[in-house]
């Protein structure tokens, strides 16, 4: 199998649902044109706590509108579209718009942003992933990546999309990546389009041994009763969607959740993911939202399957520490149990197949038991 170090350099941000009203129409240009912006690495996934947003560093960069004028276009900072008049744009029947890149999204005690920056990196198969295959799963990477990387202390965030599982390690631990994967990958960089080989010997400068990793900590996993989708869309038939998703995404507020007081037996918990990278989409939603959206638009796997959530951290997890994906993923991996997986600013979650849901909670509380 191959590695793929790809070009995207992503960062990671926490949006306040009470600010939510400050960045709606950034975030509508990320969802609805992202061509325009040059974004091409841009999630969204709404939690009871937050807004997690990773995005690459062109859509880090927000956008600026021009408009028409007697002179010509004009620029206008800070010029905000009505979601119903960035949905026209989607379409193609507005042309009145013309949105370029300007500065980074505006700080604002609402908006949080790790300090680091990501690389994304993708496992291939055979050297090719064909477009459109669903995803294999995280646990199909548990033992060949997940692992390796937390025995050698790499921090790691997952995002499981519809085609395929996403590894974003931090920019400055790249030669430690690489160092650890060497052996069971063959590693190509992303650059300009071209996949280039990368051997130990391209970092050995910048490699730092790793100092041996402190036991990882196990932190407590809860299981709602929702049920989840994990769909795709053609990039075409998104405006078909467009004023569905504005409404789901920014005006279908839940009261905020406790985590702290939450229980593994919880009824329900807000949560939805919307990915487009690369020019394919991916959402997460639960059954019942799903509902509310024209069933020939949404595509899923020929089975229809429906997934439970299993979500880590008892407390806001660290981006420092390491394992945490690993605490999930090699038990699954164990017991031949597939999961997507999605990290946030705060919490991990990962869906398993809602019949296996069972036998996942016991394979995790056997693990903290054994780690006490």
């Amino acid at each position: 199998m191959d590695l793929h170090i790809l070009e995207h350099r992503v960062r990671v941000l926490s949006l306040a649902r009470r600010g939510l009203w400050l960045y709606t129409h950034p975030l509508l240009k990320l969802l609805f044109l992202p061509q325009r912006c040059r974004c091409k690495f841009f999630s969204l996934t709404e939690t009871p706590e937050d807004y997690t947003v990773m995005l690459d560093e062109e859509g880090f960069k927000g956008t600026e509108w021009w408009v028409p004028g007697r002179a010509g276009w004009h620029r206008r900072r800070g010029l905000c579209a009505s979601p119903a008049r960035l949905c026209a744009w989607a379409a193609g029947s507005e042309s009145r718009l013309c949105p370029r890149s300007l500065a980074e999204l505006p700080p604002s005690e609402f908006l949080q942003v790790a300090d680091s920056t990501w690389l994304a990196l993708s496992v291939v198969s055979n050297g090719r992933e064909p477009p459109g295959c669903q995803a294999t799963g995280v646990t199909k990477i548990a033992r060949s990546v997940i692992a390796p990387l937390a025995e050698h202390h790499v921090s790691v965030l997952m995002l499981s999309t519809y085609q395929t599982d996403f590894i974003l390690v931090r920019e400055r631990d790249l030669p430690v990546v690489i160092h650890t994967l060497a052996g069971e990958f063959d590693i190509y960089k992303e650059e300009s389009g071209e996949c280039v080989p990368v051997t130990c010997d391209d970092v050995s400068n910048g490699f730092l041994k790793p100092k041996p990793p402190a036991s990882p900590t196990l932190h407590p996993v809860q299981s709602p009763q929702t049920r989840f989708c994990v769909l795709t869309v053609a990039p075409d038939t998104l405006p078909a969607i467009a004023t569905m998703l504005i409404d789901v995404l920014f005006y279908s507020h839940s009261p905020p959740w406790d985590a702290a007081t939450g229980s593994q037996d919880l009824d329900s918990i807000t949560f939805f993911s919307f990915s487009l990278i690369d020019g394919y989409i991916s959402i997460v939603m639960d059954a019942e939202t799903q509902k509310r959206f024209p069933s020939d638009l949404l595509l899923t796997s020929s089975t229809g399957e429906l997934w439970r959530m299993v979500r880590i951290g008892g407390q806001p997890l660290g981006f420092d520490e390491c394992g945490i994906v690993a605490q999930i993923a090699e038990p699954l991996a164990a017991a031949d149990i597939s999961a997507y997986y999605i990290s946030t600013f705060n919490f991990d979650h990962a869906l398993v197949p809602e019949e296996g849901i069972a036998e996942v909670i016991q394979l995790l509380q056997q693990r903290q038991e054994g780690g006490r």
